[in-house]
């Protein structure tokens, strides 16, 4: 079963053409993949990587976290499920908050 890591503290100029490559020492990877900025396209300082397995997956974690990659000593988790709570969806079909402004001055 793959395993997902996350890659932090990470180079503007890291490419995830340099993540595959690097954690392709470590074991089989599945993807590889820098995050951006929807409207510039630059780099965030972070990526994912899913390895094949878990073992290999520990096995890159042990053999890259605070390592130097292009000037930056990069982190190299397990990657968290992702968290929706500040997406604000719930809060908006609700239509609750004070921006509702029918009916306000019905006095």
């Amino acid at each position: 079963m793959p395993s997902k890591l996350y890659v932090g503290n990470l180079s503007y100029s890291v490419t995830s053409s340099d993540l595959e490559a690097l954690f392709s020492q470590a074991g089989k990877v599945e993807s590889a993949a820098v995050v951006t900025d929807k409207f510039s396209g630059q780099s965030k300082g972070f990526g994912f990587v899913e390895m094949s397995d878990s073992e290999e997956a520990a096995r890159a974690i042990d053999q890259f976290n605070e390592t130097e990659l292009k000037g930056r000593n990069i982190r190299v988790d397990q990657a968290r499920p992702r968290d929706n709570a500040g997406s604000g969806g719930a809060n908006r079909s609700r239509g609750g908050g004070g921006n509702n402004r029918r009916g306000a001055n019905r006095w």
